[in-house]
């Protein structure tokens, strides 16, 4: 007879490591001195940044022709479903989600939507140099970008590239994203979503990793202070969606507002709301209170369906769009490309209808600067609710429906006067996946007066913000976007 098993014992609970607050603080107030230097640095200033990118924009180069979605080389249409995917299985498929979302302008439809599961890295390295935190950026060509090139983070890679399904280079300095749970100097790393109207529960998981010294910069890469990257994010669509997404991880705070003698009364209050010492209008736990009450309300209700299954919309040669001409289209592209893993590929793509208008509304609450963030319901979010910036929308998608389905506040983002506008730029989305598709990201003061009262939107700081973006799934890519431009303001002339 076997001897019984002695009993198991729990294993000895680990106490919180000691100054775990404190490290984050000090990195915050590192990042900060970073952001102050939007001119010369220890390695220069920006003088030279416009000759450097034309350069690499010679090298790093993409040809796009558009081709019949029959005709992508490597990818098939399912005969029995239509839909459209890789020979491998790999990198992503395209297929039909139907939707049922009563409280809706639309309460039912079908629309084209990417499945990705798998999860990619987006990995900034930062270092000090010079005594001054410096992140190592690259200029990279996506096919999708209406710039060409942008400045993308040190590591943009899903798993199928980095994998080399393609079997083309590898990916420079992964080595220092997928080990680094075992490593120090990990200052953020979290999954995060990407957009939920065109994805289908897409994560990537953004990082930032501090190095205890630089390593070399190598093609196509340079090391900038977080001010350089800020002073590049106001010009238009030179920062990639990418990056932005990584730098709204980053922990963040300005001066101690004792010491804060700034002239402008918006950039105090700017700085004060990433205090996590400054007061808010609602606790941290009416927020999450209030996102728990969202999700659990929402009557929302999706599943797959087969491409060729979509109502309202049309497969034609070289694309599918919506009867109505609105929303997005897919559309295939064939690509040659230089300074990338691989020379040639094809793949389909999501090409918007016209411009996307994304704002923050901001006011000031006792010299702390709010933002008025929006609970967004979209099909691809895996847990249905994710906060949004006021407003975001693609005005011309709302053509044809019904009476008052315009969001709300629109009207007063487009008709602010310039003085209330703070921000006011014209950025890409991911443009691998995506063509074209172009925002415009603005930040601008909300009117005395304006009623703002609505059970889908709060008022919050930008440290609330920035508590929330430490965990997954609860700030939407466009708000990490434009909380990303918030703080190119920190410091800005």
């Amino acid at each position: 007879m076997n001897a019984p098993l002695p009993a198991s014992r729990p294993a000895p609970l680990t106490a919180p490591r000691a100054g775990a607050a404190a490290s984050r603080t000090d990195a915050a107030r590192r990042i900060d001195a970073s952001a102050r230097l939007r001119g010369a640095g220890p390695l220069g200033d920006l003088a030279d940044f416009p000759d450097w990118f034309a350069e690499h924009a010679r090298r790093a180069y993409t040809r796009v022709e558009r081709v019949g979605l029959d005709e992508l080389d490597g990818w098939v249409s399912d005969p029995a479903t239509g839909d459209l995917g890789h020979h491998t299985g790999r990198f992503f498929t395209v297929h039909g989600l139907a939707v049922e979302h009563p409280d809706a302008a639309v309460p039912r439809w079908t629309q084209p939507i990417i499945l990705q599961p798998e999860i990619g890295v987006l990995g900034l390295l930062v270092s000090r140099i010079g005594g001054v935190l410096h992140a190592l950026v690259q200029a990279k060509v996506e096919p999708g970008n209406a710039n060409g090139l942008q400045i993308s983070p040190t590591v943009q890679a899903t798993r199928s590239n980095y994998t080399r399904v393609h079997q083309g280079r590898a990916v420079p300095y992964l080595e220092h994203f997928l080990d680094a749970h075992r490593r120090p100097g990990v200052l953020a790393d979290v999954r995060q979503s990407e957009q939920g109207s065109w994805f289908y529960r897409k994560r990537n998981r953004n990082m930032v990793v501090e190095l205890p010294e630089p390593i070399e910069a190598g093609e196509g890469y340079r090391w900038l202070t977080v001010g350089q990257i800020h002073e590049l994010l106001g010009r238009e669509d030179t920062v990639n969606m990418d990056s932005r997404t990584v730098l709204s991880c980053l922990p963040f705070t300005g001066p101690a507002p004792e010491s804060d003698d700034d002239p402008d009364p918006f950039r105090r209050a700017l700085r004060r709301s990433g205090d996590p010492a400054a007061g808010s209008l609602h606790t941290m736990e009416e927020i999450l209170g209030w996102i728990t009450h969202r999700r659990t309300g929402e009557d929302l209700a999706t599943r797959r369906i087969p491409l060729d299954d979509l109502t309202g919309w049309t497969r034609e040669k070289d694309r599918i769009r919506h009867e109505g001409g609105a929303f997005f289209e897919v559309i295939g592209v064939r690509v040659e490309a230089g300074g990338r893993e691989v020379r040639q590929w094809s793949q389909p793509m999501i090409e918007p209808v016209g411009q996307g208008v994304i704002a923050f509304l901001a006011r000031r609450v006792e010299g702390v600067l709010h933002v008025l963030v929006g609970a967004r319901v979209e099909p691809g979010f895996t847990d249905e609710v994710e906060l949004g910036p006021t407003v975001q929308c693609v005005p011309e998608s709302y053509t044809g429906l019904p009476e008052g389905s315009l969001p709300p506040f629109l009207d007063v983002v487009l008709g602010a006067a310039p003085a209330a506008v703070r921000y006011d730029t014209v950025l890409s989305e991911e443009g691998g996946r995506f063509h074209r598709a172009l925002n415009r990201y603005l930040v601008v003061e909300a009117p005395d007066g304006l009623d703002t009262t609505s059970p889908a939107h709060r008022w919050m700081t930008l440290h609330q913000l920035s508590d929330l973006l430490r965990h997954s799934h609860y700030v939407n890519v466009q708000a990490r976007s434009l909380i990303a431009c918030l703080h190119s303001l920190y410091h800005a002339g």
